[in-house]
This record gives structure tokens, sequence and C-alpha cells, in this order.
């Protein structure tokens, strides 16, 4: 049985907005409701991702939506957010793709490129004529960056490339990938903690000899998105593709914080798509005395606590997004907005779930789907323990890592 969707505001949110962030929240709602909510389900048992629908993402703007210039769209965090809060609602998996795309691979290009890498392949990636991949988290390093092994060494004017890298969103569909890798300070590294290795970002050109990329498969989660590993084995690069301006574990967290970001608004349409379903359901299911199951109390208890949840989350990313414009936000603000929205969704799933009953194990309705999507979002990109940690040392000044 199919809803249509008409937005989740309990507590007059929208007036918070102005006209560009409800027009961008719109344009994305409605391209949801139009071309992914009608697929998604069938995606999502093939799992398959629907590549048919990125030259529309591109010609929206959807793609590095926040950043300036290059034919990127422009648009305020807080814009931006609300964008991502709509695919999410659609999927996480479609998300993640424009989350990848956007802060993981466009925004480090834009961050720390020179002039002849932005201007060659950001306008290519706005449109959606080139996809890229972020390649940090290793097989055996994934909460611990720092411990990467893939290395990068210096020979005459280019780089030759070796690792392995692991659960790389889009991997096998990218045309390039940033690639984080060691490399000696003789070699171009400039260590801020005075060791001899320093962390950098390469743009890795997927169709270069010895990269190669294969797919994870028997996923229960994520279904609608590309999941992949890495290799690269001597692989060679111009020096002139070094990310000049990375340096450090800095730079690679940064790109980080610009998708978790993304990923607290995210969680809040996963969360609005699970509570707008329980609702209407409860609505039409009758039970007992031939009454709505809204009726009774247990129902209408969860659905107050729905509610509220979504509310409190909408607020804290909405602040936390004008921070952002502002230039005010530290990394532990980002780091509580995406802790506690994405719990507070997957509680939501897990709510909506019990009000359906049965059904709501079916693909009929997209709750089970958005719970499973929710368990990688809760892990995926610092998690929920990592963000705990990150949060209390910034409220005591101790590192309890």
């Amino acid at each position: 049985m199919a809803y249509p969707f008409k937005g989740v505001d309990f507590i007059g949110f929208d007036a918070l907005l102005d006209d560009d962030e409800r027009m961008a929240r719109d344009m994305a709602r409605q391209f949801i409701e139009d071309k992914l909510i009608p697929i998604i389900e069938e995606c999502n048992r093939e799992g398959r991702f629907p590549r048919e629908l990125v030259p529309q993402m591109g010609q929206l703007g959807f793609f590095g939506a926040n950043l300036h210039g290059y034919n990127c769209a422009g648009m305020s965090n807080v814009a931006y957010g609300l964008v991502m809060q709509e695919f999410e609602r659609g999927d996480s998996g479609l998300r993640s793709f424009v989350s990848v795309q956007s802060a993981l691979v466009m925004y480090p290009i834009y961050t720390f490129g020179s002039e002849e890498q932005k201007n060659y392949w950001l306008p290519l990636m706005a449109s959606g004529e080139k996809l890229g991949c972020f390649g940090l988290t290793e097989p055996d390093f994934g909460s611990n960056p720092g411990g990467m092994r893939t290395r990068a060494v210096k020979e005459g004017d280019e780089y030759i490339l070796n690792g392995e890298k692991m659960w790389i969103t889009s991997g096998s569909i990218a045309d390039v990938a940033v690639i984080w890798a060691k490399v000696k300070e003789e070699d171009g590294g400039k260590n801020e903690d005075g060791g001899t290795d320093v962390v950098r970002g390469f743009l890795v050109e997927t169709n270069r000899p010895g990269f190669s990329a294969h797919d994870v498969h028997g996923k229960w989660s994520l279904r609608a998105s590309v999941t992949s590993g890495l290799s690269l084995q001597d692989v060679r690069i111009p020096a002139k593709n070094l990310l000049p301006r990375s340096g450090g574990l800095k730079s690679p967290l940064m790109c980080l914080n610009q998708a978790r970001h993304g990923i607290s608004w995210g969680a809040i349409g996963a969360a609005m798509s699970c509570y707008d379903t329980a609702l209407k359901y409860s609505l039409d299911r009758k039970q007992f005395r031939n009454e709505p199951i809204a009726s009774h109390q247990l129902i209408q208890e969860k659905l107050a606590w729905m509610i509220s949840e979504i509310s409190k989350a909408q607020l804290l990313a909405l602040h936390v997004g004008r921070m952002k414009d502002d230039g005010k936000v530290g990394h532990e603000h980002i780091s509580m907005a995406k802790r506690n929205n994405v719990w507070m969704a997957l509680e939501c799933a897990r709510m909506a779930r019990d009000i359906l009953g049965g059904a709501g194990i079916t693909d009929d309705f997209p709750i089970m789907r958005h719970m499973m999507n929710l368990e990688s979002v809760k892990t995926y990109e610092g998690t929920n323990d990592i963000h705990t940690l990150i949060i209390g040392q910034s409220v005591t000044g101790i590192s309890a890592f």
C-alpha cells in the first residue's frame, strides 16, 4: 500500500527555513517521489544501484550542491542538508552515493586540489558525467585510519601506490578515486607530528594499470548502493595528481565532517519515512472493536515518541547547519548531530515496524529496508561509539581513545 509523502512538521519547522532552503528541499522531495520511490523496492530486492537516475541528479544540481563555482549549485549547508534528508527518505544507499560524490570526492578536490584539478574534475562531477569514490578505510583499519598501510612512493615525476581499501561506496563504478596514502617526508610528506610519514590525498583514475575494484555481495544493508574493495598494485600516477594542499590525517577527517553533516540530516529523512508510514497505517488498520489501532494508548505512545524525537533532531540539525554556514561549527557538534539523529532514526524504524506488525517485515512498506540501511549508517563515517568518545573528549578535555 503506497502512501504519498506530504512532509513531517509538528513544530512549525518550515517557518525556520528561508525560501531557497524550502525550494531545494521541495525539488529533492519531488525528484525522490517521482523517480526513486517507484523503483526503490525493486532495486533493493535485486541489489541494484539505480544508475539511470544519475544524469537527472546532475541536471538538478544535487552533486556538490554546497560548493561554489565550477558549475556547482552553491547552496547553503542547511539547504544541502535538506536535500540529503529527502534522499535518505527515499533510501540510505542513494543518499550515500550523493554524499560520497559530493562530500568525499568533490569536496577534497575543491578544498585541497590545484586549480587545474578543480577546473577539470568538478564540472564533470557536478553533471554526473564522472563519478568518484573515497579510499580511506582499509580491511584492517576502520576506526583507526592512522594505521593505514597504503603507501605512495615518489619516483621521478610519478607516484607509485600500493595498498588495499575496503567498504568503498561506488568503488567499481567510479572514474576517479581519492586515495589516502602514507608518504615519506622526502617524497613530499610534511608531518605536523614530527614523524617521517604523512597521510596525503591522490587522484587515481580507475582505468590505470594495477587498479582494480571488486564489489561486496551478500549485503543485507545498503543493497541499492555499490560497495567495493579496492586494490592498488604498483599503480603509477603523475605527481600532479597529488592533492597539493592535503597533509596529515586532518585532511580526510575534514572530508568526513562534510559527509557526517549530510548524514545527520539524512537520518531524519529515514525516520520521517518510518513515522509517516506507521501513522497512516495505524489510522487505516482496524482491530478489536473495529477501531483504528491509532486509537490505542500504546500505539499513540510510540507515535508521540517518534514525532518528539524527529522534531528535536530537526532543530539539532538546523542549528548545526546554521553554525556551519557561519563558520562556527566544531567537529564535535557534527559528531553529536550524527550520533543522535542516526540513533533516533533506528529507534523510529523499530517502533514503526512494531506498529505494522507482520506487515512491517515486507517490502510493501519501506520500514525494514530503512532499518537495515540505518544499521550501516550507525557504523560508517565514525561509529556510534567513536562519536561518543569525540563528544566525551570535548566535554572533559580527556581523550579516551
